[in-house]
Parts: structure tokens; C-alpha cells; sequence
């Protein structure tokens, strides 16, 4: 589940303005909910990046194992979500210097988005 969880009346509507701009540039529905901050629990490790997970060949190149590795690396969310259809071709390519991937990745990936029809191509 996607959330933005706020602990004060200005954080909530800062949420929902930035939702509601957000969604006016998406063509798709944004899921995302804005909810009152309670107590959190991370998921377990096989919920995490699950979309991710489900390219074991990337995952074994990324050298990241499900747990605390693959919880906190920024590469690993910025790829999920590439890999679930969230960001776009161009988004993609102009952060792939970022993401340092070799080019044999970065064509698995832009693969992915081709097969599954999703960065806009």
C-alpha cells in the first residue's frame, strides 16, 4: 500500500494538495492514501520491493537479498518501481546515470517496461 502518513493538520493538507497536483499530471488514478500517523511496522522481508523480487535475475546482478539490504537501497525502490510500471521511459533514462547500471541492466529493465507495455513507449 502506497500512504502518507501526517501527524498534524498542516502536514494533511500539504498531503493532499501535493496528491491532488500529482494526480492532475497522472493519467493513471493515483492509490496513494493520506492517512493519520499511527504505529508502523515494516512488512515482511518477502513484501518488500515485491515487484522487484519477481526478476530474480536483476535482483542476483543488483547482488541485494530480500532483508535489510534490500529495505534500504534507493536503487532497489527506484527499480521497482520501473519494473511495476510507475515512471516512464524518459524518467528512466534520465536517471539512469544515478542508478549506475551497466548497460546489459539497464536494457532488462527498459525491456521489462517494453514487454509489460509501461514507461510510455
Amino acid at each position: 500500500m502506497s500512504a502518507i502518513f501526517y501527524h498534524n493538520e498542516e502536514q494533511k493538507s500539504l498531503a493532499e494538495k501535493s496528491l491532488k497536483a500529482a494526480q492532475q499530471k497522472s493519467s493513471r488514478p493515483i492509490q496513494t492514501k493520506i492517512l493519520e500517523n499511527s504505529a508502523f511496522y515494516d512488512a515482511e522481508d518477502y513484501h518488500q520491493k515485491y515487484l522487484l523480487q519477481r526478476h530474480p535475475w536483476l535482483m542476483n546482478v543488483l547482488d541485494i537479498e530480500p532483508g535489510t539490504e534490500l529495505n534500504d537501497s534507493h536503487i532497489a525502490a527506484r527499480l521497482n518501481g520501473y519494473v511495476g510500471g510507475y515512471g516512464n521511459f524518459a524518467a528512466f533514462e534520465a536517471e539512469l546515470p544515478k542508478l549506475n547500471l551497466d548497460e546489459k541492466t539497464a536494457d532488462y529493465v527498459r525491456n521489462i517496461m517494453k514487454r509489460e507495455k509501461r514507461g510510455n513507449f
